[in-house]
């Protein structure tokens, strides 16, 4: 091999430490944010929400005054079934995804790290989670459970509360 291609190869991982030197400063940034502002800190006591989905959620998701329910601001979002009827028969199609992509993929990320714990350990018989990952696969579960957090999100911040029950793997 040339030595101007070894010279070249051994600057990698000086980068990618460098790299990850500054993502984690990154990183510590932003869970002292998150701390320090309250919606953020709010949305963080719901399972599965870091401080980069609160702070995204905080700073790209449309205000709570435009969704006058949790469906609506799911929707918002881009996690809510889209409906279609005709002839008088309503009809859920698939994930409207009509929100803006980051904040949309943030909560569903958290919601498939959720049921890799509840695969994993186990959630309650018969609870909500129980039965989807009994009966669908882990996409479709990840997106059913990202809508629920959003609208559990939606009604902890109009009601001025923070998380406080199994509204992930009960009911």
């Amino acid at each position: 091999m040339p030595e101007l291609a070894r010279d070249i190869c051994r600057m990698f991982p000086e980068q990618i430490a460098l790299v990850n030197a500054r993502i984690n400063a990154m990183k510590g940034r932003m869970a002292a944010m998150s701390q320090e502002a309250d919606l953020p800190r709010q949305f963080q006591t719901t399972p599965s929400v870091g401080p980069i989905t609160a702070l995204a959620v905080e700073t790209f998701a449309p205000p709570l005054e435009q969704s006058r329910r949790g469906r609506d601001f799911a929707s918002r979002l881009g996690l809510a079934l889209r409906k279609h009827s005709s002839g008088g028969k309503q009809k859920l199609e698939k994930t409207s995804k009509m929100g803006q992509h980051d904040i949309l993929r943030l909560p569903v990320i958290g919601a498939t790290a959720v049921i890799r714990w509840a695969s994993r350990r186990g959630s309650p018989r018969g609870s909500w989670l129980a039965r989807m990952l009994d009966r669908k696969p882990v996409p479709v579960e990840a997106t059913a459970l990202a809508n629920k957090m959003a609208r559990g999100i939606w009604a902890m911040l109009t009601r001025g509360e923070s998380y406080r029950g199994p509204m992930l793997i009960g009911a």
